[in-house]
């Protein structure tokens, strides 16, 4: 998506209208009929994500923070000729890089260790999801050069339960409610690190939710018989059942997750001193009833900062029809924003600004277990920041309406969810796949091949398909694969039915046994992890005996319906609705 960002009206104005906070809700109500419900969160209630990567200066290892102590125990010596060495080394050690989802990432200051820790002490924990290991999609295969993927789930929280975000937005009677996970935006890092991908989830998407316990009453969610909204799952067991609920519902694997709440975005963005953003039009975000988040700018280019920047990433009336689509496409331009601002910024390299920043970020962020500390959170924003602005793509899950709710759109989420899963770059510009040369005519005669068949059928939400292996391997004995057998001591979880093979001339015998099964000559790869050909049976082949075809294989396309906005596009606009303009 270039230009507007909301370039075209989408249906029903007023949908997706809340009762949070007192309001009564305009939009039609939820399919009561059906026995689907959903929750009512404040209107214009969605912190938005803060920081980008930024300076490109190291930060601390540990050695770093260790050797440091000495110099905080020598706090308050005199200064005098020591004063210029101090400043250069902060301007080393003291660099800040930030993502601008809620990845804000810092090293040690000059006061050292002490002051290393009291970042980290800053820093909330959470498990990282209530899902059993057997049960959680599988982690990505390593590429040729044995990297991975990186999934980082960032949650904006409504909470109203601290004196700072009250008077930020939202009503008192709010106070004490269950916060409500209003942002929901996945992070994909390629293997390669060659290109991001940001897919965004409308906050009243209706979803199954799955079992879930609140971390501190220990009060049990059971899974729900219904779709409920999304944005539930924070308030039935914490950032884990978010990330549980995403698992479920994508079939992705996250690693990591971030939340931030209201007082965080402000914080944050007055540290790093405003993020650009425009709107075509007068722009004034308010109703005769009170409804709205208050933005008012004039049309045209504007920075915003403070509460400003959280009025920006609220804002529902005004953008768009009204909805979360609109919404959601601000939160995009302003992070794409954000991410350019920060690679320009020259004023980063200030300490002082720099120490403001470190400070934001670690109290405004939750953060699960394996981030749990600033150098660990810093090592992740190197990965980010890796990534430039013109390969990072920024998306909204496709979907339909269903009445003042939405749903994921058939095929085409499920596409974006593949492209993910797979690590498909969204911008189109990954390598162009090689045509697999069939060399199966130089393989061995059937009967003299030893294939393995492996039973990986399992997935996230379902079970392993018991005796899979056996049926397969029999198919393969009626082929005149005379030594095909079932292996039983590997099972477990595979998204994709792979042909593997150790290397060298097996290629050609493992295209022989895909050929006999159907099996695409794109799905035999070579692999370290076996000493004969194998076949994987995935969970895309969990029945019958003949491989599935799967028409949309070679369709590596983004879905359209996912409205994608380029991180390097600086003359988006938001479109403003002319019903509040002046």
């Amino acid at each position: 998506m270039t230009g507007d960002t909301a370039s075209g009206k989408l249906p029903g104005p007023g949908r997706g209208e809340s009762v949070r906070d007192g309001e009564r809700a305009t939009g039609p109500a939820p399919d009561t009929a059906s026995g689907e419900a959903g929750s009512e969160p404040d209107p214009d209630g969605i912190p938005g994500p803060p920081a980008a990567p930024g300076p490109t200066t190291p930060g601390p290892t540990a050695e770093d923070a260790g050797a440091e102590a000495t110099g905080a125990q020598a706090t308050g010596r005199a200064a005098g000729a020591a004063a210029p060495r101090k400043r250069r080394r902060a301007r080393r050690v003291l660099a800040w890089s930030a993502f601008s989802l809620a990845v804000l990432v810092a090293g040690t200051a000059t006061a050292g260790y002490l002051y290393y820790q009291h970042l980290n002490d800053n820093i909330v924990k959470a498990p990282l999801t209530q899902v059993a290991k057997e049960k959680r999609p599988p982690a990505p295969t390593p590429n040729t050069a044995g990297q991975t993927p990186l999934n980082i789930l960032v949650i904006g929280s409504d909470s109203r339960n601290t004196k700072e975000n009250l008077k930020l937005g939202g009503a008192k009677s709010s106070v004490g409610a269950k916060p409500l996970a209003d942002v929901q935006m996945l992070v994909h890092v390629s293997a390669d690190r060659s290109n991001m991908s940001v897919v965004s989830m409308p906050r009243d998407t209706l979803l199954k939710l799955p079992e879930c316990e609140d971390p501190e009453s220990g009060e049990v969610y059971r899974a729900t018989a219904n779709r409920r909204m999304t944005n539930e799952t924070l308030g039935r067991g914490g950032p884990g059942c978010t990330v549980a609920t995403w698992e479920e519902t994508t079939g992705i694997h996250i690693d990591h997750f971030m939340m931030v709440d209201f007082s965080g975005v402000v914080s944050m963005a007055d540290a790093v001193g405003g993020v650009p953003v425009c709107v075509d039009r007068n722009i004034y975000s308010h109703t005769s009833a009170g409804k709205g988040s208050g933005l008012r700018l004039e049309e045209g280019t504007h920075d915003v900062k403070g509460k400003q920047a959280l009025q920006w990433l609220r804002t529902r009336y005004g953008f768009g029809d009204g909805t979360d689509i609109g919404r959601a496409q601000a939160q995009h331009m302003y992070m794409s924003a954000m991410v350019r601002r920060l690679r320009e910024n020259a004023t980063l390299a200030n300490p002082g600004k720099l120490r403001s920043l470190a400070e934001a970020a670690t109290k405004a962020l939750t953060v699960d277990e394996g981030l749990g500390s600033v150098k660990k959170i810093y090592d992740l924003s190197n990965d980010l920041r890796a990534v430039p602005p013109e390969r990072i793509t920024l998306t909204t899950m496709p979907f339909v309406y269903e009445g003042a709710r939405v749903a994921p759109k058939a095929g085409d989420a499920e596409q974006l969810w593949r492209l993910v899963r797979e690590d498909i770059a969204l911008d189109g510009k990954d390598k162009k796949k090689k045509k697999v040369k069939d060399i199966s005519d130089q393989a061995a005669a059937p009967g003299e091949v030893k294939v393995s068949v492996r039973n990986a059928t399992a997935t996230g939400q379902l079970a392993l398909v018991p005796e899979r292996a056996g049926a397969i391997a029999q198919q393969l004995l009626g082929k005149d694969f005379a030594r095909a057998t079932a292996d039983q001591t590997h099972t477990g979880s595979e998204d994709k039915t792979e042909v593997r093979y150790p290397g060298g001339d097996a290629e050609a015998d493992a295209q022989s046994v895909a050929k006999a099964l159907k099996i695409p000559l794109r799905r035999v790869k070579e692999s370290a992890d076996v000493t004969e050909v194998t076949v994987v049976i995935g969970g895309d082949w969990r029945e019958g005996t003949r491989f599935p075809k799967k028409d949309d294989e070679d369709d590596d396309t983004l879905p359209k319906s996912a409205q994608a906005l380029n991180g390097a596009d600086d003359s988006a606009c938001m479109k403003v609705d002319p019903a509040y303009s002046w």
